[in-house]
């Protein structure tokens, strides 16, 4: 059976809004920050919403992370994580907003062999990401005063 290479990171993300100008590296080195980390990195981030999370799912340190986006010539990628993040915490919303409305089914064994399943929707859930406004699962809408 012949197996063909799947398509690298950087050309899945070239057709799409997460597309990015990758930062050059500084020194050549196979664990650093290569174009195709820096891809697999943003589509962690848009998977994820979290810099520390995505940082790690493809080996790197989260500061290190930091330190390439503020790199001067990082304008693009700088943009590019934007977006993702972005994506990513509407993404973790939605998955929250969803186990809170339809519950998460949860089994347990009790003592002598007896089940209890128990689950439905967890207000709790749902309180607090209604009151939470410092960080908006959406980005704010321009106004007339702010455009």
């Amino acid at each position: 059976m012949e197996r063909t290479a799947s398509p690298s990171p950087a050309r899945l993300l070239a057709d799409s809004c997460l597309a990015f100008a990758p930062v050059p590296q500084q020194r050549n080195r196979a664990d650093g920050w290569t174009a195709e980390t820096q891809a697999r990195f943003v589509r962690a981030l848009e998977a994820m919403g979290s810099v520390g999370k995505a940082a790690k799912a493809v080996g790197m340190g989260r500061a290190s992370a930091y330190r390439l986006r503020d790199r001067p010539e990082a304008a693009s990628f700088a943009s590019a994580w934007d977006r993702a993040i972005s994506m990513g915490r509407t993404h973790q919303y939605s998955i929250a907003m969803d186990r809170a409305l339809n519950g998460v089914t949860t089994v347990r064994v009790l003592k002598g062999g007896a089940i209890d399943v128990s689950g439905g929707p967890d207000m709790a859930i749902i309180h607090a990401a209604l009151r939470d406004e410092a960080t908006p699962p959406y980005p704010a809408k321009a106004t007339k005063e702010t455009e």
